[in-house]
């Protein structure tokens, strides 16, 4: 059911005149890929308690959470955001040794699609690109496994894992690297109960060499079991498939052709001295208007607040939707409502550019659905001018969504 079909009654005059900001997380993941969440009903449970009215789903590769992201939404009072991520590949900066947005290799760019249309209208070619590099990030994934358990019987360790039972039972069917780590820290203290021996597992697993985290912090120590175990050069690594990274210009087209609105992801300050790519802003707003660009997020919880000040306020005056999310695709509890490093809280003028974005995603959204065309023209690029009304049409979607009684209350 397209999700609009859960909007009745709307008219964009009913709200020009309020346009005070809600809180918007605009990229969440789910445990379709992998998440802090154990389930998506979990993520919007928790959107509730904190007051954060718009949630933009953001799983990488897939669409598989837009259901019951809908769904789960609409009966919360919520408004949902349909994204989704990718990693790609642009040879060219490979060449260069030129790193973008990824502060190991060189040519690997972070991509998201914002605002994909839903139910999906992808072909089955496009859609095949995507399963196909599901697929292969999945065939990885069991060779790992298979590493992981050479790597147990070479120190001892008399159990093993099984690459079918942690699909079926840790994952939606995507497979990753962190759902790896996971299993093995599951596997280890179902049979090292007392802490005595459960550390001197992880040290002669680690190959004798101690280590920081929390014995018995379970972030910490799936953290820990990637670091040592899965990294390149570690004893389970299986390096990367090429073919599992399209080229970023065949991201962008899918994600145009999805309905979507294609996203440049910062890191900022997240990486020290930051990525080339990333290091002024100005060029950066050239290169990003080059590769035909027009939407940026920023993860706060990685970034100071002075610098996602600078970054916010610099893109938002040079013509760019700008919107905030805070991922939870790592294991740990952290809150859904957005803060700077550190649980900062946003000044109210971030607060109105996250929101503002939010806006003119939800618009797009809407517009897409009902005339093929949202606010993108027909080369890709941003209708700048239009820019206002696309954001009161947003806002007025969200207040009809949030703020109408019948949609509160889970049954």
């Amino acid at each position: 059911m397209n999700y609009f079909e859960n909007i009745k009654d709307f008219s964009p005059e009913a709200y020009l005149g309020e346009i005070n900001p809600l809180k918007v997380n605009n990229h969440l993941h789910t445990p379709f890929s992998f998440s802090a969440f154990s389930s998506v009903e979990e993520a919007l449970d928790q959107a509730v308690e904190e007051n954060v009215q718009v949630v933009g789903v953001n799983d990488f590769y897939t669409f598989e959470a837009y259901e019951q992201w809908s769904e789960g939404a609409f009966k919360r009072g919520l408004f949902p955001l349909f994204n989704v991520e990718f990693i790609g590949i642009n040879q060219e900066d490979k060449k260069k040794g030129f790193l973008i947005n990824d502060p190991s290799n060189p040519g690997r760019i972070y991509i998201s699609g914002k605002s994909i249309a839903y139910p999906s209208i992808l072909s089955a070619k496009d859609q095949k690109i995507l399963d196909d590099i599901m697929a292969l990030n999945n065939k990885r994934s069991e060779e790992m496994t298979s590493k992981l358990n050479d790597w147990f019987k070479e120190v001892g360790f008399g159990y093993e894992l099984d690459f079918n039972d942690i699909k079926s039972n840790l994952t939606n069917g995507h497979v990753r690297e962190r759902h790896l780590a996971l299993a093995v820290r599951l596997l280890a203290e179902k049979h090292y109960h007392y802490t005595e021996r459960l550390l001197g597992f992880y040290l002669i697993l680690f190959g004798n060499k101690c280590f920081e985290s929390n014995l018995h912090s379970s972030t910490g120590m799936e953290n820990e079991i990637r670091s040592a175990l899965l990294k390149a050069g570690k004893p389970a690594y299986v390096e990367e498939s090429q073919e599992a990274f399209a080229d970023s210009s065949v991201i962008k087209e899918i994600i145009l052709k999805a309905g979507g609105v294609p996203t440049y992801p910062f890191l900022a300050d997240a990486v020290k001295g930051y990525t080339v790519f990333e290091r002024e802003l100005h060029k950066v707003v050239v290169d990003l208007r080059r590769r035909n660009i027009y939407s940026v997020e920023l993860i706060p919880t990685r970034n100071s607040i002075q610098v996602l000040k600078e970054y916010a306020t610099y893109l938002r005056k040079n013509g760019f939707v700008v919107s905030f999310g805070t991922e939870h695709n790592s294991p740990g509890q952290q809150p859904i409502e957005v803060k700077a490093k550190g649980g900062v809280q946003l000044t109210d003028e971030l607060k109105q550019i996250n929101y503002e974005g939010a806006c003119i995603l939800a618009a797009h959204q809407y517009l897409f659905a009902k005339e093929g065309r949202g606010i993108l023209d027909e080369s890709g690029a941003f209708i700048q001018e239009r820019r206002q009304e696309f954001f009161q049409l947003g806002n007025a979607l969200i207040k009809h969504v949030t703020c109408k009684k019948e949609f509160h209350g889970v049954d």
